[in-house]
């Protein structure tokens, strides 16, 4: 009587010399870890402590057809989903395992297990089919449930069309009569200090022109007539007419 999964280990020993195999009366608990076995169609696994099945059994066991798993410990329906992958399988046997008390358990594994044709030593019926897919749904659509991929669910505009650029901030307009002045004043200007003074008035937000009329209105000056005056009366001062 081998341990855990010591019956599986002997496989390696026999290679691949037969069809079918009986590891039945083991302490097998997992359905996993096979050699190369391309000429496999059958094992019987009965009566052994198998609760769960290894990914992509296929890879190993190409051929697999029939899977007899009497009187085992396979507890849930979602523990038989990994034999989805097994496109050659065509029979399975679970009886008198608990999954099997299950009231849901027969349409279940039809529906997943789309490829089997023999479950529990009895014929799928084609209204078995019919009611599994009425009950669960389509496999293929439930095989792929919970695999996330990029951009799911999102709507086609979102993916095929650029975003729109942010707007641009919106700068005020400047008046036409405004424009005209800053022109004449630039092209005025005969010397550095006036350009410069007239970059600062701009920065200010004044206008050449609109600006000082204000100022003279109110009897205020601007600082080019105060500075204009200063020059004057320094000059003045220094004895120079």
């Amino acid at each position: 009587r081998s341990t855990d999964s010591d019956g599986i280990v002997q496989l390696f020993a026999v290679q691949d010399q037969f069809d079918t195999y009986d590891l039945s009366d083991n302490e097998i608990r997992k359905v996993d870890g096979f050699p190369h076995l391309p000429r496999l169609k059958c094992i019987l696994l009965n009566n052994n402590r198998v609760v769960r099945f290894g990914n992509n059994l296929e890879e190993h066991l190409p051929h697999l057809e029939t899977l007899i798993l009497t009187n085992n410990n396979v507890q849930d329906l979602a523990d038989l989903d990994v034999l989805h992958t097994v496109k050659t399988l065509t029979a399975l046997c679970l009886l008198k395992n608990p999954v099997a008390a299950n009231s849901s358990y027969r349409h279940y594994v039809i529906n997943r297990l789309p490829q089997l044709r023999i479950l529990d030593f009895r014929r799928i019926k084609d209204k078995e089919r019919e009611e599994a897919q009425r009950l669960f749904g389509d496999s293929k659509a439930s095989a792929t449930s919970n695999t996330f991929e990029p951009g799911e669910n999102l709507p086609t505009r979102a993916l095929d069309q650029p975003q729109a650029p942010a707007p641009a901030p919106s700068v005020p307009a400047v008046p036409h009569k405004d424009v005209q002045a800053i022109r004449a004043a630039i092209a005025k200007a005969s010397s550095l200090e006036e350009v410069q003074r007239l970059e600062a008035l701009l920065k200010s937000g004044g206008v050449p022109g609109r600006g000082d009329e204000r100022r003279k209105s109110s009897g205020q000056r601007s600082e080019v007539e105060e500075e204009e005056e200063m020059d004057t009366a320094s000059n003045q001062y220094n004895g120079v007419s």
